[in-house]
């Protein structure tokens, strides 16, 4: 494994005014796995990406390449390779596809680059393009484009940033069935050197395509383990998957 190949946290703990949305929680998320992050409403699943890209103050170590990304600021989270994505797609919706990726990449060029005139498009932004399926829409405005394609932009901006370690956040939420096959196909693709941790709640998407899954209940990790792992588990059982859940995996 080199250096780059995992986040270790530790005894992570984000305090709000005495309430702690996360509490002493342990999880290292391994290169060239996708990592599905599961739990109940309020289980601290959103807090916890949060904390690890500067959103909010955490307590306790997130080891990245020899840095700690707690003690980071958000800009320094993403030149360290850390990106994310959130429930409702961030994307320049009056600018193409091709400016939207051309801006997020510039977060690795210097000032006098940025404003220099750019003669055709960089390599890196031709390689994410055909990497999320848009090569073809690069000149169509990004407010007029599908849901999942939204989506899809989102995650081709952390591409031309670079970002080696990826947090998408419900990434699926609000998809058809055939946006959400071809999203869990992309993971795939972009997930061999690189961590992808992935909040979820569509259980039937994490059946078909995790790898590792974590399980968090009022701020705390209750388990982990295989998809298999998890909905034998007889306490995620009770607080997350339902009564049914037994019988699913029967």
């Amino acid at each position: 494994m080199n250096r780059q190949g995992y986040l270790e946290v530790r005894d992570l703990t984000v305090d709000f005014d005495g309430f702690k949305a996360n509490e002493g929680v342990d999880i290292t998320f391994l290169q060239g796995r996708i990592h599905f992050l599961i739990g109940p409403n309020g289980a601290g699943k959103t807090t916890l990406v949060d904390a690890l890209t500067g959103l909010v103050k955490g307590t306790g170590l997130a080891n990245y390449n020899g840095k700690d990304l707690l003690n980071l600021k958000s800009h320094q989270i993403v030149r360290a390779g850390v990106g994310r994505t959130f429930q409702t797609a961030t994307v320049f919706e009056q600018l193409t596809v091709l400016q939207n990726l051309d801006i997020a990449g510039g977060v690795h060029r210097k000032a006098w680059g940025m404003l220099r005139a750019r003669r055709g498009i960089p390599v890196y932004v031709e390689e994410a393009l055909e990497t999320i399926g848009m090569t073809d829409l690069k000149d169509k405005q990004a407010g007029i484009l599908a849901h999942g394609q939204k989506q899809w932009l989102e995650i081709g901006m952390l591409l031309v940033q670079d970002a080696q370690v990826m947090f998408l956040d419900e990434t699926v939420a609000g998809m058809s069935a055939e946006e959400r096959e071809e999203t869990g196909e992309l993971l795939k693709k972009i997930a061999p050197g690189r961590i992808i941790v992935v909040i979820e709640h569509d259980m039937e998407f994490v059946r078909q395509y995790a790898d590792f899954v974590t399980v968090l209940h009022a701020g705390r990790l209750l388990a982990e383990g295989s998809i298999s792992e998890i909905q034998a588990n007889t306490q995620v059982q009770e607080v997350y998957l339902g009564r049914n859940a037994s019988e699913e995996v029967a």
